[in-house]
């Protein structure tokens, strides 16, 4: 077992922590904040772009809108699905109506999409809601 490379997703400090420390409450070491809390964070473009080329840990991105429906819909799924993948993968959320580049920059044509991200390379996408049981397994799978 070696370190992961996180990144803090308050911040954008790069954090080393232990693989064993994962979930043991890990926190940034600039601002204190946790870095795998279980819990789908909001983040910024400058945050996304960092954290998608640097983290080891595999990285979930939701592209939604406030005023789409499904994505409204999919939200508390998306929250419920985060907890059950603590420290394995951590799950962040864009607003594509406030950063509308970043969309376009995905290429994101409908929302809600999610995109993983393994070591700064798209593994896969998923365009439409899901339940929390559908968007853990399409993580895992």
């Amino acid at each position: 077992m070696g370190d992961k490379t996180l990144t803090c997703l308050a911040c954008g400090q790069l954090n080393r922590v232990p693989e064993a420390r994962l979930t043991a409450g890990a926190k940034c070491g600039k601002c204190g904040e946790g870095l795998v809390t279980g819990q789908a964070r909001d983040v910024d473009p400058a945050i996304l772009e960092k954290a998608k080329k640097n983290d080891d840990l595999p990285l979930v991105v939701d592209f939604w809108a406030p005023w789409c429906g499904p994505c409204r819909m999919m939200g508390p799924e998306y929250a419920k699905a985060a907890g059950a993948l603590a420290g394995q993968a951590r799950l962040v959320k864009l607003d594509t109506q406030k950063h509308q580049s970043t969309g376009g920059r995905y290429g994101i044509r409908g929302i809600p999409t999610m995109v993983a991200f393994e070591r700064g390379k798209e593994k896969k996408r998923q365009s439409g809601a899901m339940q929390s049981g559908q968007i853990v397994g399409w993580v895992r799978g």
